[in-house]
């Protein structure tokens, strides 16, 4: 989605969030009535959705990767499946970079169809916990901490596509970042045997960048939390530049980016996933932090993911 979230959207008892509360109740019944009208497919495969209800930037691409090297260990054959826009294209190449085979098309159920066809044993579905035309095996929902669930309220009131409620649907939560017990507890208060995990971001390149001032820039779902990365691993950043999610970067806009780090003495910094929708620019300049997903209780963790081959 390629907006950036307004202020309000994190501020509890917003004046805006209030006076957008009618837009929400009509957005959540036309939600609730596309559920229950849509046909539902069941497949012959299990079907792991890793998906959220906070719009974007939680994490979840990183995760489906990590869960595909988990599923992988089993000698099973596994695919990602991801509804196609042309704007994520970034996305796909990153998926397909990790040597995941990626099933993409406008249509879920017919990506996922291709998939039983091509004989693979288990589909992780990147994105999809509001599609109710796929019968999913097993719901993980992503949180950032940063985040969160923001003022709780959904679009456009607030940042969630659906209700907190919703949560009942779901199996496994996972929170990128430090131990919340509030928030932790509000989770098991909507439904008690949820299973709810931390993860976290490790960078395995810091070396290229920390003898360098830096230039920064981000067009994911919250950049903020790319910046705070780079500072939490000491990382001396100067200047930050954010731009909307799947952010179509024109070639004047990356020299301008370019031209100010060589005039300030800066290194330039991105995402991977960035990264991958600049590259075929060939700005060697431009370099991405590569990072690597950490889950604690890990071992519990798969053994809850694994499940779903059995």
């Amino acid at each position: 989605m390629k907006i950036f979230k307004p202020n309000f959207w994190h501020k509890k008892n917003s004046i805006i969030s209030f006076f957008l509360l009618p837009l929400s109740f009509f957005f959540q019944l036309f939600l609730f009535l596309k559920k229950n009208l849509q046909k539902k497919e069941k497949f012959s495969i299990p079907i792991i959705c890793v998906g959220n209800i906070y719009v974007g930037g939680t994490g979840k691409t990183p995760l489906c990767i990590e869960i595909a090297k988990i599923l992988k260990k089993t000698n099973k054959k596994i695919a990602i499946v991801k509804k196609f826009y042309k704007a994520h294209d970034d996305e796909f190449k990153l998926i397909e970079s990790k040597e995941i085979k990626l099933f993409k098309n406008i249509s879920r159920v017919l990506a996922i169809k291709e998939a039983e066809i091509d004989k693979f044993d288990c589909v992780i579905l990147d994105d999809g916990f509001q599609d109710s035309t796929v019968v999913k095996d097993l719901n993980i929902i992503c949180f950032h901490e940063e985040q969160l669930a923001g003022n709780e309220m959904t679009l456009p009131s607030g940042p969630l596509r659906e209700p907190l409620s919703s949560l009942k649907n779901a199996q496994i939560v996972v929170i990128n970042g430090n131990i919340n017990e509030i928030f932790e507890q509000n989770i098991k208060n909507i439904s008690s045997g949820i299973s709810v995990y931390y993860s976290k971001y490790f960078p395995t390149n810091l070396n290229e960048f920390t003898k360098h001032n830096l230039l920064a820039f981000a067009g994911i779902g919250n950049p903020k939390n790319f910046f705070d990365l780079l500072e939490k691993n000491n990382l001396r950043v100067v200047k930050k530049v954010s731009f909307p999610d799947h952010y179509n970067y024109s070639i004047d806009e990356l020299n301008n980016l370019v031209d100010f780090s060589t005039k300030n003495n800066l290194k330039i910094v991105t995402t991977e996933k960035d990264f991958f929708r600049i590259q075929h620019h060939k700005l060697p300049q431009i370099q991405y932090l590569n990072v690597k997903i950490e889950i604690k209780n890990k071992d519990r963790f798969e053994e809850e993911v694994i499940k779903c081959l059995l």
